[in-house]
């Protein structure tokens, strides 16, 4: 018996849930699904599936096989991956998912040089700030930014991006300078949608210690060049990745807010399904992405 076949014939029907549609995905007949089965559960001795005319169930031992067997055809994909991809020409479409504001200040300006490096590699870049899965909705690969990385899939880190509070220095000499988290709440602040923690502001102090403040905002986003418009018209505080805001901060246009208290810092992801045969054409593209923002300046803010 061919072991490794019969676990990726077991994982396929459990999966699909139906012999007759694991044999379709696996191009073999039904016949076949039923015998690596049997001799898969004669070989361990023991009953993996409770089958029936009409119901189908894992039993016990087949539900720790299932995941084991899952985890093990995925490294055999990777090792398989990362010999082949040596060989292989990247080629084809490669669909990508990136944050908006993050890929239109710092991937736009790479792709040309991308593509004249891999003119056989064919870019379908979407731009969107919400998290999308990228199985379900096709992508090859995202770039996320993400304190926590990512619990689903493979990630490579390419970069990291400091999180600051600031305001124009309009705002700051109408309003004044907060000397202590607690002093944001007598301030108007600009709060971004899709932060994990809401309103609710956290920073920490040169001892490490943790300070959260529920702030009050005159104004939600769900984009950061938007909250950033809105500290360079005087609106009022934000807190922003310094990939966004660091040439302001440089130039003078903002104006950091507590700089002896610090955010978090952001890693710059580089993230693709670990389920997923790793092609060339991702491998290449990681790769050129963690070359090109190596020694970003963004955790030079002062």
């Amino acid at each position: 018996m061919d072991r490794l076949r019969a676990l990726e014939v077991f994982v396929e029907v459990v999966k699909r849930d139906s012999f007759a549609r694991a044999a379709e995905a696996l191009d073999t007949s039904p016949a076949n699904v039923t015998r690596y089965i049997s001799d898969l559960e004669a070989h361990l001795q023991t009953r993996l599936l409770n089958r029936s005319s009409r119901k189908m169930s894992l039993t016990s031992s087949g539900e720790a096989l299932f995941e084991r067997a899952k985890s093990i055809l995925d490294d055999v994909a990777e090792a398989e991956a990362i010999v082949s991809s040596a060989t292989m020409q990247p080629h084809g479409v490669l669909r990508i998912n990136a944050p908006l504001s993050f890929g239109v200040l710092h991937l736009a300006p790479l792709w040309a040089k991308f593509m004249r490096e891999y003119p056989e590699v064919q870019l379908d870049v979407a731009l969107i700030d919400r998290v999308v899965d990228i199985v379900e909705e096709g992508y090859d690969m995202a770039v996320r930014i993400s304190r926590t990385g990512s619990a689903s899939n493979v990630a490579r880190k390419l970069a990291t991006s400091r999180n600051v509070l600031c305001a124009s220095p309009e705002y700051i000499q109408q309003r004044g300078m907060p000397q202590t988290p607690a002093d944001l709440l007598q301030h108007a602040c600009i709060g971004y949608s899709y932060a994990a923690s809401a309103d609710e502001w956290q920073m920490l102090d040169a001892s490490g210690a943790s300070h959260a403040v529920k702030v009050q905002c005159v104004m939600h986003t769900n984009n950061g060049d938007t909250a950033r418009a809105a500290a360079l018209g005087g609106m009022g505080v934000i807190w922003q990745p310094t990939f966004l805001v660091g040439e302001d901060l440089r130039a003078g246009r903002l104006q950091r807010v507590l700089p002896d208290y610090h955010m978090a810092d952001m890693d710059v992801l580089a993230v693709y399904p670990s389920r997923r045969h790793l092609s060339a054409k991702v491998r290449v593209m990681i790769d050129f992405l963690v070359r090109e923002l190596a020694g970003t300046p963004w955790d030079h803010i002062a």
